[in-house]
Order: structure tokens, then C-alpha cells, then sequence
């Protein structure tokens, strides 16, 4: 989903899933420590989220700080992510959120082994994700200020799951085709990791909806 360099031929997939998985670890320190942080907190948090993605891009070939600012993204994504967590639970329980993600996992792990072991390359889906992902920004802001109807809302949230199995797909691909330096590293976990994410949110959205009809 975030561009990164595709001139390097090299793979450590082995950093870069301990990296991912780590991070992972560390989202979920975050949404852990969420339940403790003030809602008038979380714009402001938000904020600095996309603000840290920007500054990863500047300091890329800065191995140690660009680390540093991807343990901190994704530290600062859990609690963030807790409010829409906690609201998925309150309304589908438990049991059919953590069903969620372990849908989202194999899905997302399925795309990326499909990617890797294809060596397809999938650049070409580049333009049609990137107008997708603009006009789900356009109908969000919409809806925040002009209701919309519950089978609107369903399809929505279906673009949404399409786009990030084609931005998951999409950067695996690029990976898989170009290759990628160590220190690509922290710019590709976060990638992914917003491939993932908002995934699941999507997959939670579209479970939601078709709960409350």
C-alpha cells in the first residue's frame, strides 16, 4: 500500500517477517494499553500515525531510526485500533471477532504465499487500487456527514475487502519481482501491515453490517 524501493535484487524474507511478526506483537502491546488512553487522544494519535509514515519515507536508508519509527507506528496503530476493536466486540461478541481475524490471517497469508510462489507480477493493479482506494476515502467522508443505506454500507465495505486483497497481493508481488534491501525493511513491514489491517477492519465492517440487518 505505501510505496517503496524496487530497485533492490536482494530478499531477506527472514528479517522481514520477524520484523512483521514483531510488530504485530507490539500493535498488540498497543491495544492493550488503548483501554487506558483518553478518546479526545486518538485524533491527535491518528494524526501522528500518517505523520510517522511520511517521516519513515524521508529516513528509509536510515536502518536504526526507521525501526525505531516502525515499532512506534505500529505501537501507536493498537491504540488507535482499540475503540473499532472494542465496538466489534461489543456488537458481534468475542468469538466472531477473533473468527474475523483468523479469516483475515489465512486469507492474508494465502495472497502472500500465492504471490511469492507465482513470481507473478501484479504491477499493473497499481492504478485500478490506487483510484479504489480514493473513492473509498470519498465515500467515508461522505457518509461521516450524509447517511447512507445498510446495502450501501455493504458495498463499501466488499470494495474495501477487494482493495486490500489486491493491495496485499499487489505488494507481495513487488517483493517477490524486485526484491527488496534491509533497509526497505521498516517501510515494507508497515505496507503490509496496513494491508492486513485494514483487511481485517473491512472484513469486521462487512460481518457487522450484515448483523445488524
Amino acid at each position: 500500500m505505501v510505496e517503496f524501493a524496487s530497485h533492490a535484487v536482494r530478499k531477506p524474507y527472514s528479517k522481514l517477517f520477524a520484523a512483521f511478526f514483531s510488530g504485530l506483537l507490539v500493535t498488540t502491546i498497543g491495544l492493550y494499553f488503548g483501554q487506558y488512553v483518553s478518546d479526545a487522544l486518538r485524533l491527535p494519535l491518528w494524526i501522528l500515525e500518517i505523520g510517522m509514515i511520511f517521516m519513515m519515507m524521508f529516513v528509509r536508508k536510515r536502518k536504526a531510526v526507521g525501526y525505531l519509527l516502525m515499532y512506534g507506528f505500529m505501537f501507536i496503530s493498537g491504540i488507535t485500533l482499540y475503540t473499532a476493536i472494542g465496538y466489534y466486540v461489543s456488537l458481534l461478541g468475542a468469538s466472531l471477532v477473533m473468527q474475523a481475524f483468523a479469516v483475515t490471517t489465512v486469507s492474508f497469508g494465502a495472497i502472500a504465499v500465492y504471490a511469492m510462489v507465482s513470481k507473478r507480477d501484479f504491477s499493473f493493479l497499481g492504478g485500478f487500487l490506487f483510484v479504489g482506494l480514493i473513492a473509498l476515502i470519498v465515500v467515508s467522508l461522505f457518509s461521516a456527514f450524509f447517511p447512507v443505506s445498510s446495502m450501501t454500507a455493504q458495498i463499501y465495505s466488499g470494495l474495501g475487502i477487494l482493495i486490500f486483497v489486491g493491495y496485499t497481493l499487489f505488494d507481495f508481488s513487488r517483493l517477490t519481482v524486485h526484491g527488496f534491501s534491509d533497509e526497505d525493511i521498516p517501510m515494507i513491514v508497515v505496507s503490509i501491515y496496513l494491508d492486513f489491517i485494514n483487511l481485517f477492519l473491512y472484513i469486521l465492517q462487512f460481518i457487522g453490517i450484515g448483523s445488524k440487518n
